[in-house]
């Protein structure tokens, strides 16, 4: 029998949260708390799946992978983007000191690359959870084509 991707042992070697200060990580947690009806669990599984997409982001910039991720991660990405202050100092400690741009793109094409993203953030090491990605599968990803941002 074959394991569907929701059913994948997570087997992770990198850790989202050691890209991050323990303090930084849960002002993220307690601002999506404040801002969205998610209680902690949902917001530091969502805050975790947007740090190793940034960080898969980074590691990746100027491949033309056209990585992306979902509405519903892009909301934990969107918050940490506009907690400014810490967005700038992760960029600049883990982009090689410059900052990852965010163009947004205003229509959608449903291309794949939510699930496509997803399967590269796993070969960068990072463990995926498969049900906050399947969710926006058949979606596609709100990144403006060819900007190379994330």
């Amino acid at each position: 029998m074959t394991a569907t991707a929701s059913e994948t042992v997570r087997t992770a070697t990198r850790d989202p949260r050691s890209f991050l200060p323990a303090d930084v990580w849960e002002r993220e947690i307690a601002l999506l708390t404040r801002d969205h009806p998610w209680d902690t669990v949902m917001a530091d599984r969502c805050f975790d799946q947007a740090v190793a997409y940034l960080i898969t982001a980074m590691e990746k910039h100027g491949q033309g992978l056209g990585l992306g991720c979902g509405p519903l991660i892009d909301i934990a990405v969107h918050g940490f983007i506009l907690d400014t202050i810490n967005y700038r100092e992760f960029c600049a400690r883990h982009f090689d000191g410059g900052f990852l741009e965010h163009t947004p793109e205003i229509g959608f094409e449903y291309d794949g690359s939510v699930m496509k993203t997803a399967r590269v953030i796993e070969n960068n090491g990072f463990a995926v959870d498969w049900p906050l990605w399947e969710r926006d599968g058949a979606k596609c990803t709100p990144c403006y084509p060819g900007s190379d941002c994330h």
